[in-house]
């Protein structure tokens, strides 16, 4: 059985140490004491480690069913919702209004890295709610918030986001979905929606889905396009549950991982619907939803990956295999314990490097949010705007990646279920897909994002870089070496991939878009890198200022060290790629291949 404890000590260095939250003068972060913090994530950990966790292995084994139009969960998952519930964490950073706690974003994010870790596919059910509530928050009139807010927020009822069709995923222009006007406000929808993730299931009394459509005579293609609300159970007028509405579940998708989550076919048959925002503006409305799910998303790697660290850094310390080159370190056991030896330490330390520093890249990437929405600050929101397919592109990319070299660590036992390593990887593999496939975020990145606001928001990053290196280089050789000239070469190649776009992108776009992929991931090694340098920083100051956990500190900037000098350099790998241009790219005809 795996095991899994909550990362509360970094999660707290992080917050604390590094974004220092409560001398923020974003709105509400001057709550966020160490103390306050400390207790929101103990308490949230003993529910990852103690309710959620050992649920993990039985959703993956028992799944969902589909039985007589119902959707049936996991044994144990309906009694762990209700604790979630009661314990209020599915409002953690929602309005006080409407029956959340108001807390910053940045804590449902720190929460929510931990509740995934135990459970990803549980965890889906109440995170669809929270994007599909945003979206009612962000776009629904007076009325439909009131309507249904408060018991999505308590997740009384649970919500969905309804995107992909049979033959339509990312160009959401094709989509069939058809939503007829009914001169009372109200539309009929009619339509099938696939791979629809929390679709149905018996954890709450009503499902409130956000369906796009499209309403007859709008424009061709993505610009008509509107999002509408149907719910499960038509809700009347005194917040009671009507007659069920024409939505039904054509099958529960059988999936390589998330087992635990019921991703359904929805059938919409001239079921009813109310427009939320504007007419023909729903992918505006929508993506208030998908870019809160990409940050959850690129959270899920991270948390896969930090689980998988956990039982592979056990199974290292535990497993006797072969001797110490150097000498023998376990003199009374028939051999010495795996960690002795130097590959299964690159493979620990690889994990453990990009755990901790996506792990600062995720909250750095949430202040941001609550900047942006707290302060009403278009900077910030420019800035995670640029970011935020790098967070879900490179660190899913990453996370599945680490996850694959947890089961390497086990050798063979890592590859058979009696061991459970192979859940992680097969769960971490969808997050590389939904919610836009990574190669997707890569074109977005450099298709739409580089230039946005005339590349305000990617030279303000190239000066937030610059700044930073400036101000906190030349005080110490060591750090200099180890963390400021590293970081300045990183950010120097992912300049150059971005001028080599713009001189050879105007002759040829194929040119940018062929190089997409590796630039996604070039500018995701320079965030880790930035934070790898302010993380070493912040653990030196604490020993210079005379801290007890010298350990910890010492660890901290050894382990920055490492991603420094043997994950930041594959920039220049990077850069090399981007600079061969499309040719060999594109030089295959498609018959050839």
């Amino acid at each position: 059985m795996p095991v899994y404890n909550a990362p509360t000590k970094d999660t707290q260095f992080i917050l604390h140490n590094v974004l220092k939250v409560s001398e923020s003068d974003i709105p509400g972060y001057s709550e966020l004491e160490a103390e306050f913090t400390g207790a929101v994530l103990e308490e949230a950990g003993k529910v990852a480690t103690n309710v959620l966790h050992p649920l993990n292995v039985v959703g993956d084994t028992e799944g969902c069913r589909l039985e007589n139009g119902i959707v049936y969960t996991p044994t144990g998952f309906k009694g762990a919702f209700e604790q979630v519930k009661e314990g209020g964490w599915t409002g953690l950073d929602m309005p006080e209004e409407y029956g959340g706690q108001n807390m910053p974003y940045v804590m449902g994010t720190a929460v929510g890295e931990m509740f995934s870790a135990a459970n990803q596919a549980f965890t889906m059910y109440q995170g669809l709610t929270h994007g599909a509530a945003s979206a009612i928050l962000a776009h629904g009139t007076d009325e439909q918030k009131n309507k249904y807010l408060p018991n999505m927020v308590s997740c009384e009822w649970t919500g969905t986001m309804n995107l992909t069709e049979p033959h339509c995923g990312t160009d959401l222009g094709l989509m069939r979905t058809k939503a007829e006007p009914q001169g009372d406000g109200s539309y009929k929808i009619t339509g099938q929606k696939i791979f629809i993730s929390s679709g149905d299931h018996d954890m709450a009394d009503n499902i409130i889905h956000l369906v796009l459509a499209k309403i007859p005579g709008g424009p061709e293609g993505i610009k008509g396009v509107s999002l509408f609300i149907v719910p499960k159970f038509i809700v009347n007028e005194d917040g009671s549950l009507g007659e069920r509405n024409g939505v039904s579940v054509g099958k529960i998708e059988e999936k390589m991982g998330i087992h635990g989550n019921s991703t359904c076919v929805m059938n919409y048959d001239d079921s009813t619907g109310w427009l939320l925002g504007e007419e023909h503006k729903g992918m505006r409305a929508m993506f208030t939803m998908m870019n809160e799910a990409r940050l959850g998303v690129g959270m899920q790697g991270l948390a896969q990956a930090e689980a998988a660290f956990q039982n592979a850094l056990e199974y290292a310390k535990d497993r006797l295999q072969g001797r110490d080159v150097t000498g023998v370190k376990n003199p009374d056991g028939p051999a010495d314990p795996l960690i002795v030896h130097p590959d299964i330490r690159r493979n620990l330390m690889d994990q453990k490097s990009f755990t901790e520093g996506a792990r600062a890249f995720i909250l750095w990437g949430a202040t941001m949010i609550d900047k942006a929405h707290r302060s009403s600050d278009k900077d910030a929101d420019g800035l995670i705007s640029l970011l935020t397919p790098v967070i879900k592109g490179f660190l899913t990319d990453q996370g599945y990646d680490m996850t694959v070299q947890a089961q390497q660590v086990y050798g063979g036992h890592g590859y058979i279920e009696e061991w459970g390593m192979s859940q992680y990887t097969r769960d971490a593999r969808i997050a590389m897909i939904y919610e836009g496939a990574n190669g997707v975020q890569a074109l977005d990145l450099v298709g739409r994002k580089l230039a946005q606001d005339g590349g305000k928001h990617v030279m303000a990053f190239f000066e937030m870089v610059k700044t930073f290196c400036k101000e906190n280089g030349g005080q110490n050789e060591a750090y200099d070496k180890a963390f400021i000239e590293p970081l300045k070469a990183a950010s120097k190649d992912l300049q150059a991939a971005g001028m080599y776009f713009m001189q050879e992108g105007m002759k040829n776009p194929n040119n940018a878009l062929s190089g997409s992929y590796d630039f996604m991931h070039m500018f995701g090694h320079v965030c880790l890198g930035l934070m790898w340098a302010q993380m070493a920083k912040a653990a030196q100051d604490a020993l210079d200022g005379g801290a007890s956990d010298t350990e910890f500190y010492e660890t901290k900037i050894n382990t920055g060290r490492f991603y420094m000098a043997r994950r930041l350099p594959a920039t220049s790998m990077h850069l090399a790629r981007i600079q061969t241009g499309a040719d060999t790219v594109m030089a295959l005809e498609a018959a050839n291949f």
